[in-house]
């Protein structure tokens, strides 16, 4: 497994890490027992980041990884969360008393004193603008409630101007063989001033692995079924906004090149390792419901693709996507 520092942590995480919304809810059901085995698959295959979030089953992954800290108390583990979705999604409700009891709570549901990494959660478009967020942030490193913090954006936009603040360590964003856009400034821009990227939605909700088809059909709790039009939240986060049927026809063509480029990976393998050899990435935060997801996509850690893949990638996109999703997000 491959490490790179953290942005502004100054942490060294594998560049393969886990994300946990899963763990919580929105993508159907998975019991305590089987998000704990995944916890312990990931770690034993190097992992070393974890990421959750407050409203992943309102707390629930939070609960699931204090858990497994309390299991595991030698494990190096990054834990990073985020904190905002819980309210409405003003401005005004970004202010340090909010702060403050989200992270108390967060805090208990992980059983830490002090979080290793806090993002706000694709906050209102102004917040990332605004100093009194900042400087609140600010003072809770300083009293040690977190050690570092970030944001999650939506927008490339958006990711720039929290690039330019002073102390945001990392920038979590959608990054993928289906949205290239951060490629174009975000991922040099962040590189340039020292701040970690966290590629989240890493296989495009699942497209990415090649294995569904126009018929498959997805539990009715899954985000896949009920926002795939934007329903509920951002559309970009649900197959990273493209046209289902078009991203099908496409995923099918990435698996063609990735069989040639890997022949003993699979499909989502190669499009984990894809992102991964970015250098800018910190890391990439994929899902997995079972132990064995969690093994097979740690395995793209030390995958190594041929410098031919990109262009295949960028052709790709160009023929099925920048028309219609290059301008967004």
């Amino acid at each position: 497994m491959q490490t790179r520092i953290l942005g502004r942590t100054g942490r060294q995480v594998s560049v393969i890490g886990l994300g946990t919304w899963q763990l919580g809810a929105d993508w159907g059901d998975v019991d305590e027992a089987d998000a704990l085995a995944v916890l312990d698959a990931a770690a034993e295959a190097e992992v070393t980041f974890f990421d959750t979030a407050d409203v992943y089953g309102d707390g629930r992954s939070e609960s699931l990884i204090g858990r497994w800290l309390r299991e595991n108390p030698d494990a190096d583990v990054t834990v990073a969360t985020k904190m905002g979705r819980r309210v409405d999604q003003i401005p005004s409700n970004y202010v340090e008393a909010n702060f403050r009891a989200w992270l108390d709570r967060s805090r208990r549901n992980l059983g830490v004193d002090t979080i290793d990494l806090v993002q706000l959660h694709c906050p209102p478009t102004p917040v990332y603008s605004t100093d009194a967020v900042f400087d609140s942030l600010d003072a809770l490193v300083e009293e040690g409630v977190i050690a570092n913090y970030g944001v999650s954006v939506e927008t490339t936009a958006e990711a720039l101007t929290a690039i330019a603040r002073p102390n945001v360590a990392s920038v979590q964003l959608i990054l993928n063989a289906f949205r290239l856009k951060p490629l174009d400034e975000v991922l040099p821009a962040a590189a340039a001033a020292g701040v970690g990227i966290i590629a989240r939605v890493p296989l495009a909700s699942g497209l990415l692995s090649g294995r569904y088809t126009l018929d498959t059909q997805f539990a009715p709790d899954d985000h896949r079924t009920y926002n795939r039009h934007g329903e509920s939240f951002d559309v970009g986060e649900t197959f990273s906004g493209v046209d289902y049927p078009t991203g099908v026809r496409a995923a099918q063509e990435f698996s063609k090149l990735a069989a040639a480029a890997a022949p003993d990976a699979s499909t989502a393998q190669v499009a984990l390792a894809w992102i991964a050899r970015h250098p800018a990435v910190s890391t990439v935060i994929p899902g997995a419901r079972n132990p064995d997801q969690a093994r097979a996509n740690a395995e793209a850690g030390s995958l190594v693709l041929p410098g031919a893949f990109d262009f295949e990638v960028g052709e790709l996109y160009d023929r099925e996507f920048r028309a219609a999703v290059g301008s967004k997000w």
